[in-house]
This record gives C-alpha cells, structure tokens and sequence, in this order.
C-alpha cells in the first residue's frame, strides 16, 4: 500500500474502526476515569454518533494520533444503499463530517470519501445525505461505480485471491479510516468493518 507497510495498514485500519464503532473493550461512560494513556480500543456506547466519536477518538489520543501534518485520509463510510439517514442503513452523514472535520484540524493535507454502493450509486449518494455532508466540511468526494477508479494489487501470501482491483483513493492514500454501520446480516449476521471492505474493491 502506498506511503505504509501491511502491518501498518492493517494496524490503521483496525484503530480507525475502533474509533468509529462500538467494540467490547471500554464502556465510557461519565462515571468512568480516564486512563493515565491513550487507548488502542475503545467502546463508546449511548448517544448521538458525533458525540460517541468525539469521545471515543479523544480515548485513543486524538485524531493527531494517526494522521499527520500533510497525509492523504480516505474515509470509506457505507453508502451502499438507497435509504434515508434516519433509516440507519448507511453511515451517518453528521458522524463522517465530524470525522472530516478532524482529520483536516489534525494536518490532512485532502480528505477523500467514496464507496462502491449496492444500489444504484447516484442514487445511494443523494439519499444518504453524506456527499453534501463530507464536502461542507472539506472533503473530496469520489464516486467508485466505474472500474476506472481501481487499481489491480498483488495480496500478499494469499491462497485462493491472488490479486484484486482495489479503489485507487484507497491505494493513493496514507491513512484510511473504515467507518462501517453495525447491523443484523441475513448471511454473517452481524454487518461491520469487514462487510464493509466490499466497497473497496471492483468485484465484491
């Protein structure tokens, strides 16, 4: 991956999940005491998405942690599907601006938000209210519909996918945060970071 190693990558990956999503290390609460040193995970659970990540990014030691003065920040939220935000299908819009909003008060020199939609992209774009969102608070948004916007990469000690067209904002990026909903899945039944790595890559 560009400007970081896998280790890397993998490491950013799982941290910037945790910072966006619920997980089951630490329940913040106003009881709790804060830790003596940044947290690598945190569980942020009850309230508005903002609020929870303005927490939950402030456990781990701010956003300052992890994206540096003058990094490209790709942001990958779910926008796969044609429903309105209070429907809670997608990201929230107000919790990706939030995110934006951060990044570039940390340094980011671009803050890039994109995915490959479900249903038909012009449309998941419109309704999920996040493009309008992302680009008020800053950020560039690209569309990831069109194989034009991957790249072919090797995946490293893979045993049955060798290769795959992976999105070139994720590739051209020096930190990437995964922004996933947390939801039931007919299939693996719970939605989250994983499921939402689909809309990385051209062939899900």
């Amino acid at each position: 991956m560009s400007g970081m190693n896998r280790q890397e990558f993998l490491r950013t990956a799982t941290l910037a999940s945790a910072v966006a999503m619920t997980g089951a290390a630490k329940n913040l609460s106003a009881q709790n005491t804060a830790p003596a040193k940044p947290c690598d995970l945190v569980a942020v659970m009850g309230g508005e998405p903002v609020a929870m990540f303005e927490a939950a990014i402030k456990e781990v030691g701010g956003m300052e942690r992890f994206v540096k003065k003058g990094q490209k920040v790709t942001i990958k939220p779910n926008i796969g599907w044609d429903r309105k935000p209070e429907l809670a299908a997608n990201t929230s819009p107000e919790l990706i601006a939030a995110i934006v909003k951060a990044c570039l008060a940390a340094g980011a020199s671009q803050v890039t938000v994109f995915d490959h939609t479900c249903d038909e992209w012009k449309k998941c774009y419109a309704t999920s209210g996040i493009p309008e969102a992302a680009e008020a608070a800053g950020a560039k948004v690209m569309p990831g519909n069109d194989e034009s916007y991957y790249r072919e990469v090797d995946i490293p000690q893979g045993k049955s996918l060798k290769k795959a067209m992976v999105h070139q904002a994720i590739l051209d990026s020096d930190v990437w945060i995964n922004v996933p909903v947390l939801k039931h899945h007919g299939g693996a039944n719970i939605s989250c970071a994983m499921k939402n790595l689909m809309g990385i890559v051209l062939d899900r």
